[in-house]
């Protein structure tokens, strides 16, 4: 089955909201599983819990079938973001346009070309795509 990974922002935000549709109708559209990625960062306080992102979520968008909720511990959100996206097996990844730079900076520290789809897509074989708000 497809896997689709959206990473996200708690509490969302109106990007975090924008990002999530897109990956909802993508995942509809691919008929796939969709997973609901969130990271706390050991350096901030706050602890989100798997069933608070899900609550979030399904607050904002109702029940959403085939949909795993992830929360990851890390240092550096897209370290953490490629691990997660690497260990889910992910066909497809959306990220919003507001992350996308956040990526582009971390990418060009590991490489010349801070092409964020073209390194994951090397890198993890997968799809890119990007939600606009």
């Amino acid at each position: 089955m497809t896997q689709v990974v959206v990473p996200v922002r708690y509490p969302l935000s109106d990007h975090s909201k924008a990002t999530l549709s897109k990956a909802i109708r993508v995942a509809s559209e691919h008929d796939a599983a969709l997973t609901v990625l969130h990271v706390n960062l050991y350096q901030e306080n706050r602890r989100v819990s798997r069933s608070e992102l899900r609550q979030a979520v399904e607050a904002a968008f109702g029940h959403l079938p085939r949909t795993r909720y992830v929360v990851r511990r890390g240092l550096i959100v897209e370290e953490t973001l490629l691990e997660e996206i690497a260990a889910q097996n992910a066909d497809l990844v959306v990220i919003g346009e507001k992350q996308t730079s956040r990526w582009r900076q971390m990418i060009q520290r590991l490489v010349d070309d801070p092409n964020v789809e073209q390194f994951l897509r090397t890198e993890l074989d997968c799809k890119v795509v990007t939600a606009s708000p």
